[in-house]
């Protein structure tokens, strides 16, 4: 990869926070994928399973998280931002 398609594909990246791990995902990607990136379930089922996102468009509601201290945010139909906080649980 040149050098400048390297600087190109970091000015597309974005950071953000998800249980205090940092993960990096494409501008435009959702939370839902950079909680999937930082390999952590979006929430842990009654019987102690870890569960993620599954339909990826807001129906199901196995994507919900706390994001930037709101919870029950549907994680799949947020864009992601620089600087978010994510709490999956």
């Amino acid at each position: 990869m040149s050098r400048q398609a390297a600087t190109r594909a970091d000015q597309d990246t974005i950071a953000l926070t998800v249980n205090g791990r940092e993960a990096r995902v494409r501008a435009g990607a959702s939370v839902a994928v950079a909680i999937v990136s930082a390999g952590v379930p979006c929430r842990i089922s009654v019987s102690g399973e870890p569960r993620a996102p599954l339909c990826g468009m807001g129906i199901c509601m196995e994507c919900r998280a706390t994001v930037d201290g709101t919870p029950h945010v549907r994680t799949c139909q947020l864009a992601a931002r620089s600087g978010m906080t994510v709490v999956t649980g």
